[in-house]
């Protein structure tokens, strides 16, 4: 039998009526021959493969009576934020689940995930830390025990072929709505057993919303007006640039390359009239082409580095000093306050 890594636990003896493990190098996961009679056969994990930290977005602190509290929640809260910040940076991608089609974008990490779907009348998400997966994959998958990260990096491998418009081909998806969310349920295999996940979908706040769609799609707006109108002033330039060619006698060899110069009004018209419909006409499943995808994280990178730009900017002071600054602060306007009542005390 093949020793363990180094920093996995010791592999389980043989199980009962001595049969063998099966190990599955560098995945963390070893699973039992099932027996020949009695129980289904079951799974075995070593432990420690990597370090994780609890997130799980709403869940009840454990240390709730425990003086030690407010760091443990910053510090699911600071995960948290840290995760959904790297979501904000995925573009969105056009899925299809049976006949409904949906953009959604999700984000993995050894800390958890946080999944992000819309159908572009309600948008719905998941923010699950490891101890929710590991309980969620215990309740779907008994004969299983994967360690959290090894599990969440098998979650991974199927969602993303699945945004890439490459599902595999052993992966089946499928959605349920209700008034309450969104269930995506994903049926696959894992090292030769069946695998199951469902993500629990609640609606969206109002702030994720803007943050992740609104707020983009603006700026996205406005990049694009931008680059239409020095698209035009290039336009104009080039026919400033032939007109002087014809003038100074020049002709063209070719006749069939010759073109109209270009009229803003004309084009803007036209575009109205002709090619506006056929865009509307392709479906909202292709909201997000490959080009519009690039903007968006191009979009969103800009505004996370502003974010970031801000935090530093608000952090700069201790926050032991931030108070007394703020004390002297307003001890400082108390006291012109008082001298300019002074002032305008009459004589």
């Amino acid at each position: 039998m093949p020793q363990p890594e180094e920093g996995a636990a010791p592999s389980r003896p043989p199980g009962a009526g001595g049969q063998p493990q099966r190990s599955f190098g560098g995945r963390g996961l070893a699973v039992l021959n099932p027996p020949s009679s009695g129980s289904a056969g079951e799974a075995a994990v070593p432990a420690g493969a990597s370090g994780v930290l609890i997130v799980s977005c709403g869940r009840t602190c454990p240390a709730a009576s425990s003086k030690h509290m407010p760091q443990l929640c910053c510090l699911h809260m600071e995960s948290s934020e840290e995760l959904e910040s790297s979501l904000l940076t995925q573009p969105w991608a056009s899925v299809r689940f049976g006949e409904s089609t949906f953009l959604a974008k999700v984000c993995f990490r050894d800390t958890g995930y946080i999944l992000l779907i819309s159908d572009l009348s309600s948008v719905w998400y998941e923010s699950a830390g490891v101890e929710a997966v590991g309980q969620r994959s215990k309740e779907l998958n008994k004969r299983l025990t994967v360690h959290v990260s090894s599990f969440l990096n098998h979650l991974c491998s199927l969602m993303c072929p699945l945004l890439a418009g490459q599902p595999g081909a052993t992966t089946a998806f499928s959605c349920q709505r209700s008034p309450s969310g969104l269930r995506l349920h994903v049926k696959s295999e894992l090292s030769g057993l069946p695998f199951y996940w469902d993500f629990h979908c609640c609606p969206a706040p109002l702030e994720m919303v803007f943050r992740h769609l609104v707020r983009p799609l603006i700026q996205m707006n406005l990049a694009l007006k931008c680059q239409v109108q020095e698209l035009i002033s290039l336009l104009l330039q080039k026919d400033a640039e032939i007109e002087d060619y014809r003038e100074s006698g020049a002709t063209l060899s070719r006749g069939r390359l010759r073109t109209e110069p270009f009229r803003e009004e004309t084009f803007q018209q036209n575009f109205m009239a002709e090619s506006l419909p056929r865009i509307c006409s392709a479906g909202e499943g292709q909201a997000f082409a490959s080009a519009l995808q690039q903007l968006y994280t191009a979009v969103t990178q800009q505004e996370a580095k502003q974010a970031r730009k801000r935090h530093c900017s608000a952090s700069l002071l201790p926050s032991s000093e931030a108070p007394a600054a703020c004390s002297q602060g307003q001890a400082k306007e108390g006291k012109r306050a008082l001298q300019l009542k002074d002032c305008c005390q009459p004589c």
